[in-house]
């Protein structure tokens, strides 16, 4: 998570300067954040105490999100999977109950789909207008940054839309609600679109210590369409690298309408689609929810649909 720079918290209160865009009343002021006292982000620093721009305080539980995905849908023009590798899916924040807020900051809305009733949508009901300007890649060559635009082309893969339009949906949902990424936080010398660029080396630095692929290939298991992995087995790999039990997600049939799994009272899908790995920003969380998958699964690029 990128930490910015602050001043002491009594002092940002007391200041006339303040954004109201932001999910606290924060200055605009230059934030040092090495004057702050560490904290983890669960349960959540109080931003009255702690520089919200120094400590994630808005939410708190972190998911770095990956994809097994089979295909794209417009590998015609391109947007092809990378081979032997999960792709990103996103970074996260939720609140440290599990549960989320989404869209935090209209004024950096640039999804040009927005689906705020995914979950809890908007809370006041607020209609998330969809974003009509410049693909969110432009603010990426902008900054010269066209090794970063060339791996996200390669592992930040969207289905059935373009990458643009999936990297602006998770910057506009997600991104935006983090107190780390508020636009005040980086001080008078603020770039416009600066945060974009972090949110996104941010993923990125969070998806790359997390080789999902590596790990599972290493005990053995890799993608077919035909031998199956317990949900256990994978569980017991990534639990075992990582130190904590990821969610694992799963689409595909339910177990119980195969014609393996006639009669039994397993109704989880069969095939993996997805992995949540939980922390805290400063070290790992076990997640208290369970597993969508069946206990008997399929792992393989063909039979995702």
């Amino acid at each position: 998570m990128y930490l910015f720079h602050a001043l002491p918290i009594s002092t940002l209160l007391a200041l006339s300067t303040l954004t109201t865009a932001s999910l606290y009343p924060i200055s605009n002021l230059n934030h040092t954040c090495l004057l702050q006292p560490p904290v983890l982000s669960c349960p959540p620093a109080n931003p009255l105490t702690v520089d919200p721009c120094c400590a994630e305080t808005f939410g708190g539980l972190l998911l770095s999100t990956q994809f097994w995905s089979t295909y794209t849908g417009l590998e015609s023009q391109g947007q092809l999977l990378p081979p032997n590798s999960w792709t990103l899916h996103g970074l996260w924040p939720d609140f440290c109950n599990g549960s989320y807020t989404q869209y935090c900051d209209l004024s950096r809305q640039y999804d040009p789909r927005p689906s705020p009733n995914t979950t809890t949508g908007k809370p006041d009901g607020t209609v998330v207008p969809p974003w009509t300007g410049e693909e969110i890649g432009t603010y990426i060559k902008d900054f010269g940054k066209f090794d970063l635009l060339a791996w996200m082309n390669t592992y930040w893969i969207n289905q059935g839309a373009s990458n643009d339009e999936f990297w602006a949906h998770e910057f506009s949902k997600h991104a935006t609600c983090f107190s780390t990424f508020d636009v005040p936080c980086y001080g008078p010398e603020y770039v416009e679109h600066q945060e974009v660029i972090e949110f996104f080396e941010t993923a990125i630095k969070y998806y790359q210590r997390l080789p999902t692929y590596d790990w599972l290939a290493e005990a053995g298991i890799k993608p077919s369409n035909s031998t199956t992995v317990s949900l256990g087995d994978l569980q017991t790999v990534l639990t075992e690298k990582y130190g904590a039990t990821p969610y694992i997600g799963c689409s595909g049939p339910r177990y119980n309408t195969t014609a393996e799994g006639q009669g039994s009272p397993d109704s989880g899908r069969t095939v993996v689609s997805e992995v949540w790995y939980y922390s805290y920003v400063s070290q790992p969380s076990s997640p208290s929810s369970s597993s969508s998958s069946s206990s008997s699964l399929f792992f393989s690029r063909l039979d995702f649909r």
